[in-house]
């Protein structure tokens, strides 16, 4: 299927890895003029030439640090001509609810919510002018089924969810569309990382807690980042502008509820 996105611009933040460069490379393939975001610049430019290497497309990159709002401020201008903003970051530390602190809180919220919403007020204006946008925010199942250890994220997701729910209505009208895309357990490095975690609290191994938890997942196994990325540019075709101000879901059928 053609998506209808052709020359498209798009920017991906966290897309120098993971679930980020998984829609960053499905957006490329279709022809979209790809910005990716992170930190790290060396991972950033080889990201960047590998993707443009296998599209052949552009894929411009550009280091920032999400976390920090002077930082952000430079991506101010790419937003306003934005076609598709892609909205990720990596998860806030995993810990003990009690220990948190509330600077801990005002980092998780800063970092997991308040740019997000900077960011898509910032690509808002352009894309009502020009009658076409997409915005994905990549968030997680864990705003539909918390778990106390990711509390952090729980609590930054779910505000995001909340201001997204609104606003997606109101610029509906325009073309524009604002989903939530809610992952699963995909196997990236932060999904280990987490595992780590989670099998050190319970004092088992790597490996018998990535056992049970796949057998945990209806699907059996673990989402691959590549139908991440298929799915998040499907959403962001011009085929999809019924679609907007929902949380979908991609766990391998994982999540039991009917809402």
């Amino acid at each position: 299927m053609e998506l209808g996105i052709e020359n498209r611009t798009a920017l991906v933040c966290g897309g120098s890895s993971g679930l980020g460069r998984a829609i960053a490379e499905a957006l490329a393939a279709e022809g979209v003029h790809v910005t990716i975001v992170a930190r790290n610049e060396e991972r950033l430019e080889a990201a960047a030439t590998e993707m443009q290497a296998s599209a052949g497309t552009p894929v411009s990159w550009k280091a920032v640090d999400l976390t920090q709002a002077e930082a952000r401020a430079n991506l101010i201008e790419d937003c306003r001509a934005t076609d598709i903003l892609i909205n990720n970051s990596g998860g806030p530390p995993v810990g003990n609810y009690l220990e948190f602190t509330r600077d801990d809180w005002l980092v998780a919220i800063d970092a997991n919510m308040l740019s997000a919403i900077e960011l898509i007020n910032a690509s808002l204006p352009g894309m009502i002018e020009r009658c076409f946008g997409r915005i994905i925010n990549v968030t997680s199942h864990m705003v539909k089924a918390p778990v106390a250890m990711l509390s952090l994220s729980n609590g930054a997701r779910a505000g995001l969810t909340g201001y997204v729910a609104g606003v997606a209505r109101d610029v509906a009208r325009h073309n524009v569309t604002i989903n939530n895309l809610l992952p699963g357990q995909f196997d990236t490095e932060r999904l280990k990382s987490n595992h780590e975690k989670f099998s050190a609290a319970r004092n088992i191994s790597i490996e018998e807690f990535r056992t049970k938890a796949q057998r945990d997942i209806p699907a059996k196994r673990f989402g691959q980042p590549k139908e991440f990325g298929a799915y998040a540019a499907f959403l962001c075709s011009a085929h999809v502008g019924y679609v907007t101000g929902q949380n979908l879901m991609l766990d391998g059928g994982q999540y039991p509820g009917l809402v």
